[in-house]
């Protein structure tokens, strides 16, 4: 066969990780076939998962070979071998890792080979190391840049929970189409869609009109609303449901409603009620500009919702912005002007999303080249 392009994730947190991580390195140069083209910067790491251990030291290695992945992975186990790899427990310490991330293009599932590695586009620090070799690379799976899928977690590294409920959380603005997504993936992946309580607050439609003084009736409301729909004793672990809204938005209307004193009795409800919430393992981000979500709000013609103005949504997306530049609970997909009515991006949009809550099963088939 002729050279495949490969990369390789090293990393450890026993012992003397440095000189670990140097010799694996060395016994990838050193195995026949293989050619060590360069080596990313050498970070430091807080494990993963809510193990007390001690940091990792982890780079990742772009290799040029002629093995085929399967060769090329029995070999990575015996360099994992002679540097005193102990294997046990998921995400146990270790002395040396090594993960076989990509190869080429392929995109194999088998019970004792994964590519490209399930878990590669959750995690920042592999990530990181991919973007300082070649930040163009594709995913062969997802078909996109590793630079792509690093923006999406936010620095941060996350991993596939089947024992959580996999929740995916539908943000944006006031007429963004949050709705209209949730139907439409709801319907895709046969699951349950939890809809935001609009119709049944008996406050909104007054807030809106201009009486403010309920606005802190309607806030406390949608908070308890969603503290019924969205604790985790009422979704099903390891299943998907689909959201129309993202529960931590609830801070961005009300700084946007409430005056001071009603904000700071708001806060403290608020305070009791988040750890409660299940967080989401996934946030689809719409991102749509004012004039376009005021126009769809026009359309859809709830009465409560048009003495609207643009001022009022541009300060919700700019509140939007904020929340997601520093979301740390889940990777982020952001779409911008996402047609949900175009059939070929929805079906794209679903392949990607089941690849964030499920991991490849072996031997079956992947749907989402």
């Amino acid at each position: 066969m002729s050279d495949i392009i490969a990369y390789i994730g090293l990393g450890g947190n026993l012992g003397d990780r440095k000189n670990h991580i140097g010799k694996a390195v060395r016994s990838l140069r050193e195995t026949p076939d293989v050619s060590v083209e360069r080596v990313s910067t050498v970070v430091e790491t807080k494990p993963l998962g809510d193990a007390e251990q001690l940091k990792y030291l982890n780079c990742v290695a772009e290799i040029r070979t002629s093995l085929t992945a399967a060769k090329l992975h029995q070999q990575i186990i015996r360099i994992e071998n002679s540097l005193g790899r102990q294997r046990g427990e998921k995400w146990a310490s270790r002395t040396i890792d090594l993960d076989l991330l990509l190869f080429g293009n392929e995109v194999i599932n088998s019970d004792t080979l994964t590519i490209p590695h399930s878990q590669v586009h959750l995690r920042s620090f592999v990530l990181a190391g991919l973007c300082e070799l070649n930040p163009k690379l594709l995913h062969p799976v997802l078909n996109e840049t590793i630079n792509t899928l690093a923006g999406r977690l936010n620095g941060c590294d996350f991993a596939l929970r089947p024992d959580r409920p996999q929740l995916i959380s539908i943000a944006g603005n006031i007429g963004a189409g949050k709705t209209t997504l949730t139907k439409i993936l709801a319907d895709a992946f046969k699951c349950r869609a939890i809809f935001e309580a609009y119709d049944t607050n008996p406050f909104l439609a007054k807030v809106y009109a201009g009486n403010h003084d309920l606005a802190l009736d309607s806030q406390l409301y949608f908070l308890f609303t969603r503290l019924e729909q969205l604790s985790p004793a009422s979704l099903e672990k390891g299943k998907p449901v689909v959201t129309d809204y993202l529960f931590q938005k609830e801070q961005i209307y009300a700084k946007l409603l409430l005056n001071a004193e009603q904000l700071a009795l708001y806060q403290k409800f608020y305070s009791i009620v988040s750890p409660a919430v299940a967080d989401p393992v996934l946030v689809i981000h719409l991102q749509n500009p004012p004039n376009q979500c005021l126009e769809r709000i026009h359309k859809r013609s709830r009465p409560y919702e048009q003495r609207i103005e643009s001022s009022f949504l541009e300060a919700v997306g700019a509140g939007y912005k904020e929340l997601i530049a520093n979301w740390m609970l889940s990777p982020v997909i952001t779409l911008t002007d996402f047609d949900c009515l175009n059939q070929n991006a929805v079906d794209l949009l679903a392949c990607r999303i089941e690849y964030y809550i499920h991991p490849p099963q072996a031997d079956k088939p992947t749907k989402y080249l």
